[in-house]
């Protein structure tokens, strides 16, 4: 029976028709061989099934003499890749496996797992597992899920690390002879061979509650494995389950068809173990056959086609229009007597290898005497020694300190130093003047850059503060990270007391300053750990405050009613950015940091050319300044404008795909050739007029830099373009500190711009590209070559929201790969109620996130804290990976390039030899997503493809929904 009732059929479209009907059809559709009589009704039609042409030789007969074409399932070549979609005994197998041990279990007077009472100690049982194939492995699963001892054993020496990845014990004979034949079915032995495994299983079969075999061989009888004398050294009470029954059996004991006791053991003969669980094996069988016909469609006509070029097709047809076909022998690989191709990886490795470590050595070492002597000369330049190596220091400090940071705290590392670049408040502090309202340009200028910088400041620490406080866990000891305000507002109270009566030591503003520094650097050092991470907030704002002390000490307005322009642009920056941070979310965090980041770069270059048009064109300025107030200027605008890009590719006004203009590439070098003659004119001419222009050039052309470049950058790389905006942002501001001579701010600065590189880094080798490839063209501007190859048509397999459920429920290790498709769907809530069920429930449950995944480093790690996923269950790729074996279902929900094989596989693909997680590896992949559409690089995922995966096409948050329901009401 099918499991299914005929209305069930109906419902699913099919018509209900008598049997001589049925074999009218154009493709009669049979699970076994049909007899002669059946047969007879067919004609010179076609028959799909299980014919086992070898062994029904007058059935073959019969239907090559009416000229039928006849698709044996049972004959698949079980080696081709798209073939494990239709490869019925496989599927059928694995069924079989399963339900042996249930019929173990119900004849079995004993539980599988063992047990601890009062009345006394029920050990586990032993179970045996013969023939370590897809019905073996299934049964091995199974019976561990239900706590026996398992043991396997196989004639395939490759069938050890299987069994043993299951958890179960590998029996082996003590012999060099290996079983493994073609197809992936085991070979027949020799009688050395059988003689040394009786040996060892007469042994063996003594301690084993539960045996099964599952041992077959193509077109042969089944091997007697288990002989009566080893059932009779089995312990009273046990059980034998022979799944080759049909084919003879491979204990001696069995009677196909039949339960019978042999002295105090029961064995279990069914030759119909399959139906026993039907509908399941129907539905299995059913999807198979599917797939076969859909994929046997002739593209061009849209008919039904059998193509015997096609390998699949040919490898199943056994006769076709009454010619009896061979057996399907593949053709040989052309360039098989050559090495084989090796995989991205293995490429990579061999490259590592041959490479000279002397000569590695010495060109290291050459290119840091270059770099080293570069450095040295350019520095030695520089007028204000005293500068140079604070701004030497801070970058050296800066960027250890930044490396420092856990990788899922990228993100909260990014909104805290988009808060600190509001520090370039500083330099419009300094130039502020004109009384209540500024006058004049500059102090417009000056004015502008507090109030846009007021906006980073206080906007940045609010969304930091909301980031981590979505990383604290119920469990976590109560924090008084507030104390630790204590020591910024004292060193304020104190100083300001001093300052007010006259009683300040020269020294004391710029001690003040080192401070606000050092307040900055330990904020960003807090985000080492989640258990200091909030702590970070209070000394990074301590350092803020110290900061602004300071520069109120530095400041000498010719009207002291300039205090309350400060007090008027700062408090509107100010509560602007408290109002807008209150409106983001993580999902819109990235947009939202490009757009402080465009704020900053406005700033930065209002400062540079406030202090320009400022400055007394008689009066003698070092080429150094106009060095610093060039390069001020130039990188926030190419800041403000690449952000504003950025932000609407990422907020989804523009569109995310990369501007291709003609001449795309001559547009950038004329408009960076304009930036170095404008460079050149401001720092070389004496004319006040030419500077102006020269300068003028040089913003409109940086400016026209960052939108036309931001633009040709497809949006698979704004993550990237996100750090390095970030990155230009703080060297923008150590500029300032050097037209301003602070300190303060070139610390600052080295500290913002160290974080950005870093993260820029930390993305590109996360993806395997360099810079240069990513700013130059990247995924969205380049189609990927084709391997050179045909590719096949491949078939995937499909699963509802109640299998996943299932799958879930019977695994005991569960790992769960976020990509930006869940945020999208915005359906980390849901899945963090699924992970939580699961949890509950007994199961290892673990996140795992790649570098790249999100729109910015570490997005998805803030996605999951707002959903209460606990950090402590979320891993990094390089921590997961190692466990992905081991591991009984893997869902990925919304992620695509970041888990693509290929990258591993493949040394064509585009994104060959970046670092993906190996979800393929697990026992079972379920793949959530809209469609079958590729990712952002356009790359063709081959584990959508493979047998241990399944597609959950849809809405991830609906899907989500019907999993955690399914869950639920369990």
């Amino acid at each position: 029976m099918s499991g299914f009732t005929n209305e069930q059929y109906q419902a699913a479209g099919a018509t209900l028709s008598g049997c001589d009907e049925v074999w009218k059809s154009t493709v009669v559709a049979k699970v076994k061989a049909p007899t002669l009589e059946e047969a007879a009704k067919l004609e010179n039609r076609a028959i799909v099934g299980i014919i086992q042409p070898r062994v029904n030789t007058l059935l073959m007969e019969q239907l090559v003499k009416q000229k039928a074409t006849v698709l044996s399932l049972d004959s698949l070549l079980r080696t081709l890749s798209r073939g494990q979609a239709f490869d019925v005994l496989s599927s059928q197998a694995n069924v079989a496996g399963y339900r042996a041990v249930i019929e173990a279990a119900h004849h079995m007077q004993r539980p599988f797992a063992g047990q601890m009472t009062a009345a006394g100690k029920i050990q586990p049982a032993k179970v045996l597992v013969v023939g370590a194939g897809v019905a073996g492995l299934a049964a091995i699963q199974l019976a561990k899920k239900k706590g026996a001892i398992v043991a396997g054993f196989d004639v395939r020496a490759a069938a050890k690390e299987q069994v043993e990845s299951c958890g179960a014990r590998f029996l082996e004979v003590q012999t060099a002879e290996d079983g493994s034949g073609q197809g992936g079915y085991a070979k027949e032995m020799s009688p050395e061979w059988f003689a040394a495994a009786e040996k060892m299983l007469q042994e063996e079969c003594k301690a084993f509650d539960v045996i099964i075999t599952t041992a077959l061989i193509p077109g042969r009888k089944a091997p007697v494995l288990i002989k009566k004398s080893m059932v009779e050294a089995m312990p009273s009470g046990g059980v034998t389950v022979d799944l080759a029954a049909a084919s003879g059996g491979n204990i001696e004991t069995t009677v196909p068809g039949q339960v019978v006791r042999h002295g105090g053991v029961t064995c279990v003969g069914y030759t119909n173990m399959e139906s026993r669980m039907g509908s399941t094996a129907s539905y299995l069988f059913g999807g198979n056959v599917t797939n076969l016909l859909l994929s046997m469609e002739d593209k061009a006509s849209k008919q039904w086609l059998v193509d015997l070029q096609d390998p699949a097709v040919r490898s199943v047809c056994v006769a076709k229009d009454g010619e009896a076909l061979p057996p399907y022998v593949p053709p040989p690989v052309a360039g098989a007597d050559k090495a084989k191709k090796p995989t991205a990886a293995e490429e990579k490795l061999a490259k590592e290898l041959a490479k000279d470590p002397e000569q590695e050595a010495r060109k290291t070492a050459l290119l840091a005497t270059a770099g080293g002597s570069t450095a040295l000369l350019l520095a030695s330049m520089v007028p204000n020694a005293p500068m140079m190596t604070t701004f030497a220091l801070s970058c050296w400090v800066g960027n250890s300190c930044v490396q420092g940071v856990t990788h899922a705290l990228h993100s909260p590392l990014m909104a805290m130093t988009n808060a600190i670049s509001g520090m370039t408040i500083v330099g419009g502090m300094l130039q502020l003047g004109g009384g209540l309202l500024p006058g004049t340009a500059p102090q417009v200028l000056a004015a502008t850059a507090v109030t846009l910088s007021a906006v980073n400041l206080v906007g940045g620490t609010v969304v930091t503060k909301k980031m981590l406080d979505m990383f604290r866990r119920p469990t976590d000891p109560p924090e008084f990270n507030h104390y630790y305000l204590l020591p910024g507002f004292a060193a304020v109270a104190g100083s300001g007391a001093l300052f007010a009566t006259g009683m300040a030591p020269a020294s004391l503003a710029p001690m003040l300053s080192l401070a606000s520094a050092l307040g900055c650097v330990g904020g960003i050092s807090c985000l080492s750990s989640q258990q200091t991470a909030r702590l970070g907030i209070s000394v990074g704002l301590g350092g803020i405050t110290t900061g602004l002390a300071a520069t109120l000490a530095y400041m000498n307005p010719a009207d002291i009613a300039t205090y309350g322009q400060l007090m008027m642009m700062g408090g509107s920056g100010a509560a602007a950015g408290y109002y807008i941070s209150t409106k983001i979310g993580p999902t819109e965090l990235p947009q939202a940091v490009a757009a402080f980041h465009s704020l900053v770069g406005v700033a930065a270059t209002a400062t540079a050319l406030g202090d320009f048009i400022a400055h007394d064109p008689a009066a003698h300025v070092s080429t150094f300044h106009s060095l610093s107030t060039y390069l001020g200027a130039w990188m926030g605008s190419i800041t403000a404008t690449g952000s504003v890009i950025a932000y609407g590719k990422l907020a989804g006004s523009l569109n995310s795909a990369a501007l291709q203009l003609p001449g795309r590439d001559l547009i950038n070098v004329g408009l960076g050739a304009t930036s170095a003659a404008g460079l050149l004119g401001f720092c070389v001419t004496g004319d006040p007029t030419l500077a102006a222009l020269s300068l003028g050039a040089g913003v409109a052309s940086s400016g026209l830099l960052g939108l036309h470049m931001t633009a040709s950058i497809g949006g698979a790389d704004m993550p990237v373009v996100i750090t390095l905006l970030n990155s230009y942002s703080g060297w923008a501001l150590c500029a300032e500190g050097f037209i301003l001579d602070q300190p303060l701010l070139t610390v600052v600065g080295a500290l913002i711009g160290s974080s950005g590189a870093f993260l820029t880094k930390v993305m590109c080798d996360a993806m395997n590209r360099s810079l240069p490839n990513v700013i130059l063209g990247g995924f969205g501007t380049t189609t990927a070559a084709p391997s050179g190859e045909q590719q096949e048509v491949r078939i995937h397999t499909e699963i509802d929201a109640v299998g996943s459920a299932e799958a879930l429920r019977n695994a005991d290790k569960v790992v769960i790969v976020p990509g930006y498709g869940m945020a999208v769907a915005q359906a980390a809530g849901v899945v963090a109620d699924i992970a939580l069920l699961l949890r509950k429930e007994g199961k290892d449950v673990k996140f795992a996130v790649h570098p790249v995944a999100g729109r910015m480093p570490g997005q998805l790690n803030v996605l999951l804290a707002e959903a209460g996923v606990p950090y402590d269950m979320v891993f990094e790729m390089e921590e997961i990976n190692p466990e992905m074996d081991s591991v009984d279902v893997t869902m990925v929900i919304g992620a695509n390039d970041t888990v693509n094989s290929g990258a591993e596989d493949d040394p064509n693909s585009a994104i060959a030899g970046m670092p993906v997680i190996q979800v393929w590896k697990s026992k079972h992949t379920i793949f959530m997503k809209r469609s079958m559409a590729s990712g952002y690089a356009g790359v063709d995922n081959p584990v959508f493809y493979k047998s241990n995966n399944d597609m959950l096409l849809g809405d991830a948050k609906k899907t989500c929904e019907a999993i955690r329901a399914a869950l639920a009401a369990h």
